[in-house]
């Protein structure tokens, strides 16, 4: 058995899959799914582990998985839906003989074909002479046909990356499709979990909402434990600690961390000796540097650190106790990549933070909060999505991607 089939980052993970703290949100899926609900709305922040459950409590086989990042328009999400189980969703008559060239087939998950015409023996589209005239069909009808009263279900992740207006147009269909016994799960960031219900008001008492949250130390650590045994080694608890506590409550870079640990020590493949894994400080961070090149902010940090246009203002600079100056961008940055790792650092605490950086007086509190609402507007705007929040109500930065704290910590930016 190799290390790149035990820790799996990028896949399905099958000897390191853990569940023991899913045992309840699985039973009530399948109970919400089992009862009725023809819409479950799944919560979780980015790389918490929410499609690797979805496929895990319900089968691979069960989904008809989409995405809704560039899905610009209810055809384009559906045209998704249908290349999946092999239905063909563009036409053409021609010489009003109503040939349609469809597929008389199954397609490759079993789901039955619903529109009619002619085929080859070999399933291929079958043409007649003449002038054709292209047309699309009916998504919704075709919807309920294909997929009303099955045990397929629709999982649309990332909802919240199509564009609001064409939400309400697929909101819209996914309630009349429901009526046809079609049934959905739409996942989303929590920010965005109420996205599908406020794009159609008419689906609430119809939606059954599930949220999911980051993993906790104790079950990543979980993961470095089966993983390592699968390779006949043993890893310490220190070393699985430190890796959890770096993998800041994603399963995804907790796999990823313990596959680099694995390239770094040879351990490749089971071992036929036995071996005994330490927490080497040194280990530990070519681990944590191994891993980062997986994953690239470089663009994005470094229009954090230069801010917004100061149109001829020159900012305040601060003497850093490394002997460097520098003004509040990078100062708040490097106080979010400090020591520990927090996805969500409270005022008090990020202020206690930068002061440890400083070796005079810090950045004052105004400086260091109107910093953060520009630090949280340039960061979503350069990923073209939210990756860190500014709760000013709550006096909150929040990094809402794991991934963008784990290169903050480990990239050579400072």
């Amino acid at each position: 058995m190799r290390a790149s089939e035990v820790f799996t980052p990028n896949k399905l993970p099958e000897v390191t899959f853990i569940d023991d703290h899913l045992k309840e949100a699985t039973k009530t899926l399948r109970q919400a799914l089992e009862t009725g609900a023809a819409v479950v709305s799944l919560s979780g922040p980015s790389k918490s582990g929410k499609t690797v459950f979805i496929e895990k409590t319900l089968g691979k086989e069960n989904l008809i998985q989409v995405t809704g990042a560039g899905a610009d328009s209810p055809a384009k999400l559906w045209d998704r839906v249908f290349g999946i189980i092999g239905t063909p969703t563009r036409g053409s008559t021609t010489g009003g003989s109503g040939f349609t060239g469809t597929i008389g087939a199954k397609g490759a998950t079993g789901v039955p074909l619903v529109v009619s015409g002619e085929a080859s023996a070999s399933g291929a589209w079958t043409k007649t002479e003449g002038t054709s005239t292209d047309y699309a069909p009916d998504y919704l009808q075709l919807l309920i046909k294909e997929l009303g009263g099955t045990d397929f279900v629709v999982f649309i992740d990332d909802f919240h990356y199509i564009p609001a207006a064409v939400q309400q147009q697929v909101a819209n269909e996914i309630k009349e499709a429901i009526r046809g016994g079609v049934r959905f799960i739409c996942a989303a960031v929590p920010y965005h979990s109420d996205d599908v219900l406020r794009a159609n008001s008419d689906l609430r008492g119809r939606i059954f909402k599930l949220d999911f949250d980051y993993w906790a130390v104790p079950n990543l650590k979980k993961i470095a434990t089966l993983g390592f045994e699968a390779l006949n080694a043993t890893a310490s608890d220190a070393l699985s600690e430190a890796f959890a506590r770096e993998a800041a409550g994603s399963p995804q870079l907790m796999q990823s961390l313990c596959l680099s640990a694995c390239f770094e020590l040879g351990l490749e493949e089971r071992t036929t000796e036995p071996v005994t894994i330490q927490a080497d400080l040194d280990l530990i961070s070519r681990s944590c540097r191994r891993t980062m090149m997986t994953t690239d902010y470089s663009s994005t940090v470094e229009k954090l650190k230069e801010g917004p246009k100061t149109r001829g203002t020159i900012r305040n600079s601060y003497r850093m106790l490394d002997g460097t100056v520098k003004d509040v961008y990078p100062i708040i940055l490097g106080a979010v990549a400090a020591d520990p790792p927090e996805l969500t650092i409270r005022y008090q605490n990020l202020q206690g933070r930068i002061a440890s950086l400083c070796e005079g007086d810090p950045p004052s509190g105004s400086s260091v909060t109107g910093a953060c609402v520009h630090i949280s507007d340039i960061a979503n705007d350069a990923e073209n999505r939210q990756v860190i929040e500014w709760d000013a109500a709550n006096d909150v930065l929040d990094i809402r991607d794991p991934y963008l704290l784990f290169f903050l910590r480990w990239a050579d930016w400072k």
